[in-house]
């Protein structure tokens, strides 16, 4: 469990800050670019091999111009050890079948309309179908994955799909629930969302011929990564805008979930404050928002929680140096510096 006061680790993330070259997404996906692109291809024809019936929704889905982080993760990871191959895709894809599904499944549940820029497939055809689709894309990636000689690849996946639909219920068995303390949230957190980081980073190493410490360093920098970017995005739910992050906000305290800002609050609030939270939070309404952006500014919890995002940037990078096969490798540092500067400028 990480402490929100250690002044040493905000002090190393500082000076990382100060001493790695400043990226745009754009130039630390530039080296990899080629492979992105064989992903890219990868998934249009994963969507046109889907039925006839179903192949709208494939192509919407498979098409949607994210920014790829996960297959990026299994292309940067590749180069630290060496360079991609063609097993390196064919993973990214699965991987990315697997996130794509989650998203799905993700905006039925909260209810989104809005995801990256454009309307949810929910949103354009209805819960039922974006259901279903979801279930199909699951399938699709573990017939995917089935098909590498050796059954690591398909148990890793199948493990990991398990793991992040767990998390999802163990974050949905706590709405509304102030029980839900932080260690439980960093758990879910680490479940439902780093867990795909991790598999990106860990069978990106195992393709490439790593050993089983290097596997399990690649793992843990890949969970600290995606646990501070589900900070941070939590943070964004709260404190950003629709127009900048590109889909719909607020979503989770309308469905109950307890975020870390929400969780600090309650921590920090005085009496009358925490009753105003639980209040808000048992009987949520669009126009609750104001207040609670009132109590969340009253205790300045938008900056304590972005430092829990700095700290688990800052382990990813502590780790990410103690792979002597990666210690030279700018990409990942670059990806965790690019999600420093996105964290301290929200």
């Amino acid at each position: 469990m990480l402490a929100a006061d250690s002044k040493a680790e905000s002090v190393t993330m500082a000076e990382t800050l100060n001493t790695e070259p400043i990226y745009s997404w754009k130039q630390i996906i530039e080296p990899v670019e080629p492979f992105l692109e064989t992903v890219s291809r990868r998934l249009m024809k994963e969507a046109n091999s889907f039925d006839p019936a179903i192949l709208p929704y494939a192509d919407y889905a498979l098409n949607g111009h994210g920014k790829q982080l996960r297959p990026a993760l299994v292309a940067l990871t590749a180069n630290a050890l060496g360079k991609t191959h063609d097993a390196h895709a064919t993973v990214a894809v699965i991987i990315e079948m697997v996130h794509l599904a989650t998203l799905v499944h993700d905006d039925v549940m909260d209810e989104a309309e809005i995801r990256r820029g454009r309307l949810t497939l929910s949103a354009n055809w209805g819960n039922e179908i974006a259901v279903l689709f979801g279930d199909c894309l699951f399938a699709n990636a573990l017939r995917l994955a089935a098909s590498f000689p050796s059954p690591d690849i398909c148990r890793a996946v199948a493990a990991a799909t398990n793991t992040v639909c767990a998390g999802e219920i163990f974050q949905t068995q706590h709405r509304r629930d102030f029980q839900f303390t932080r260690e439980k949230y960093f758990r879910a957190l680490e479940m439902k969302t780093a867990e795909l980081f991790a598999l990106s980073c860990e069978l990106s190493a195992m393709l490439s011929g790593a050993s089983a410490e290097e596997r399990t360093g690649f793992r843990q920098f890949g969970l600290a990564l995606g646990t501070a970017y589900q900070v941070y995005d939590d943070c964004v739910d709260l404190f950003g805008t629709e127009a900048t992050a590109g889909k719909s906000l607020g979503t989770d305290l309308a469905k109950g979930k307890l975020t870390l800002p929400v969780l600090l609050l309650w921590e920090r609030a005085n009496a009358a404050d925490r009753a105003s939270l639980e209040g808000l939070v048992q009987d949520w309404k669009p126009c609750s928002m104001d207040r609670l952006a009132r109590l969340l500014a009253k205790y300045e919890l938008l900056p304590a929680s972005l430092q829990f995002a700095h700290q688990y940037l800052e382990k990813a990078a502590q780790t990410l140096r103690s792979i002597p096969a990666a210690s030279g490798q700018s990409g990942l540092m670059g990806v965790i510096t690019y999600l420093a500067r996105q964290v301290s400028g929200l």
